[in-house]
């Protein structure tokens, strides 16, 4: 975010762990905090419901998010209520993060890719060394070295 105090890390499980932090002084003037959020589909944007956590709260775990959909979570510290005589205390701005869950599919096809494009050049080294070794060793040439020669 760009207050550098949010803070969005999508995990493998397709969940995203939201994480926060407040300085003291602002930590004893919250009562709670309000997270919104909202997401944009193939076609429409779609808000999520209100999330109200207490003031001791500094992370929020969202479960099961979408591959490739970008989501928008906006997190609003809610001040303390005043005393009956006093105004309240105003309301501080919400801090946003935006991202997007990478799709899983995509992962696995390149992680599987891989472990198959090593294999084969792991196989394709054994076959070079093995026709080397064979073209060493085991086959007589036509001609023979002079002075080599076999005697019947």
């Amino acid at each position: 975010s760009a207050g550098r105090s949010l803070r969005a890390s999508v995990l493998r499980n397709r969940s995203v762990l939201l994480q926060w932090r407040l300085g003291p002084a602002e930590a004893r003037r919250v009562r709670a905090f309000a997270l919104n959020c909202s997401w944009r589909g193939a076609y429409t944007r779609f808000p999520c419901e209100r999330v109200l956590l207490g003031a001791s709260c500094r992370d929020y775990l969202l479960p099961d998010v979408h591959d490739g959909v970008r989501y928008r979570l906006c997190l609003q510290p809610l001040p303390l209520l005043a005393e009956p005589a006093g105004a309240p205390e105003p309301a501080a701005p919400a801090e946003c993060v935006e991202f997007a869950a990478e799709p899983a599919g995509m992962r696995e096809i390149v992680v599987a890719m891989t472990a198959v494009g090593g294999s084969i050049c792991v196989m394709l080294v054994v076959i070079c060394l093995l026709v080397a070794y064979i073209t060493e060793n085991l086959m007589h040439p036509a001609f023979g070295r002079p002075g080599l020669r076999r005697q019947p």
